[in-house]
């Protein structure tokens, strides 16, 4: 078994419009170094200020290196048949996988990631960065934040992993795969994995009978995929699983925000036999909102039931729904009793405490009342009840639209990013029609609070 134990330097953290700018590769065959390949490399562009501080590397000293191209097929040669290692490898990995993809060139190792072995062989540490590892291990780095010390410096690191476990034990728990395995995944045929992408979708596993029998989301499709094969101490679900699998498909849908709807909505329709966690909602209670015979808008808890309207939001259990609301009511300064948190005929407890402003003993009338029960409302459910969300389409000439009316979900769809939107009504015409339910609206109200979507059009 060898390695390829890889440092880059980029102009940037981020992949998308950086390049690399040194690259040292070390080849280790478990035991010792073998071979090693280090270079400047000229990135076309002005490397910024900050990266020439941190790593001395100037404009001048790149001006006269080779391209990337010019040392791709080297690249390639000396890491061939070789586990990528590298400390953070997504960072690095991601950076020459994509330098190769410019080039037209599908650049594919299994890697290994020394932070994360690190963190389970070596405990700890006050810090896994390089510098501070190597510092608690007397590890000597020659040339800090250049591809070659650091390289050098991950490849004794590796050293000492090597000497905490076997490398079978190494590789099998630690391995991130992105080639294919016949021994881990034996049903499938190699043009089947080779076709996923590496894209935000969705994905289907079918047996022999070409049932779908688990569908699953990602981010990047085609290493959750074979995620699921590698795993190094799998359930017995997921060994069954993997040996019922004997095809695989996939729908890219650009936004992660329509791969959850999506995948909930299929779920729920084809009724897969390894999601049976998901077929079923994980939403049991929910708090509903109506307004009383005294014209004062009170909140409940009750059970969910198919039969029941959707509530204004749905959780997991009656004490996660009190918590919930106990909160909102202390909030708005909202009364206990139409909250239905307490069951009294007279005032509530928040009333002798001077926290409730005494709707439940007519001291306060429904109209002041109302004003501050419906900010609660509204922060139960959408900012708007028509709302347009705009995001990543399927590739970069195209958007998604997710869309809700009246406070409930209607669907998604996709239209061409150059599109004119003269209206949100024109939207419609790309809407793909879907059901709502308690399960759409919790992804969709968690998603929008935890991350940013492209535009949000209210109307």
């Amino acid at each position: 078994m060898k390695y390829a134990i890889i440092d880059t330097e980029t102009t940037g953290g981020n992949q998308d419009g950086q390049y690399i700018i040194d690259i040292s590769i070390f080849i280790h065959d478990g035991k010792k170094i073998i071979n090693e390949f280090s270079t400047l490399i000229n990135p076309q562009i002005r490397i910024p200020f900050n990266i020439t501080q941190l790593t001395g590397i100037t404009n001048d000293m790149v001006a006269s290196a080779p391209k990337f191209f010019e040392v791709a097929k080297t690249i390639v040669e000396l890491t061939e048949d070789c586990i990528f290692v590298a400390h953070n490898a997504q960072f690095d990995y991601g950076f020459v996988k994509r330098a190769f993809a410019e080039l037209g060139f599908t650049y594919r190792r299994n890697t290994l990631c020394t932070v994360k072995m690190s963190r389970k062989l070596l405990p700890k540490h006050r810090s896994y960065s390089l510098g501070n590892l190597c510092k608690d291990l007397n590890i000597h780095i020659t040339d800090r934040h250049r591809a070659r010390g650091d390289a050098e410096a991950t490849a004794k690191l590796f050293d000492i992993l090597l000497q905490k476990t076997s490398q079978d034990n190494l590789v099998q728990e630690n391995l991130q795969l992105d080639t294919y395995s016949l021994h881990l995944h034996p049903n499938i045929p190699k043009e089947t994995i080779e076709k996923l992408p590496e894209r935000t979708g969705i994905y289907y596993f079918y047996n022999q009978h070409n049932q779908v029998i688990y569908v699953g989301k990602s981010k990047n499709i085609r290493h959750r995929v074979l995620s699921h094969f590698a795993a190094s101490n799998p359930s017995r679900k997921a060994m069954e699983m993997k040996n019922d699998t004997v095809d695989i498909g996939f729908e890219e849908t650009g936004s992660e925000l329509v791969a959850l709807l999506f995948e909930s909505e299929q779920i729920k329709t084809i009724q897969p036999r390894y999601n049976s966690q998901q077929r079923r909602t994980k939403y049991s209670t929910g708090i509903f909102c109506q307004v009383n015979a005294q014209g004062y808008l009170v909140f409940s808890i009750e059970s969910l039931r198919p039969a029941t309207d959707l509530p204004i939001v749905a959780l997991g259990s009656k004490s996660e729904a009190e918590t919930l609301l106990q909160r909102v009511v202390t909030r708005y300064q909202l009364c206990q009793k139409l909250c239905g948190l307490y069951k009294v005929s007279g005032a509530c407890f928040h009333y002798h405490i001077k926290q409730c402003k005494g709707a439940c003993c007519d001291q306060e009338t429904p109209e002041s009342y109302n004003l501050r029960a419906e900010q609660a409302k509204q922060g139960f459910e959408y900012d708007s009840p028509n709302l347009a969300i705009l995001d990543k389409g399927r590739h970069s000439s195209e958007k998604s639209v997710v869309m809700i009316e009246n406070g409930k979900y209607i669907g998604f769809g996709f239209l061409q990013a150059d599109e004119p939107i003269f209206s949100t009504e024109s939207l419609k015409d790309y809407i793909k029609p879907y059901h709502d339910n308690k399960d759409i609206t919790q992804i969709i109200q968690s998603y929008l609070k935890k991350n940013k979507v492209e535009k949000i059009m209210r109307y």
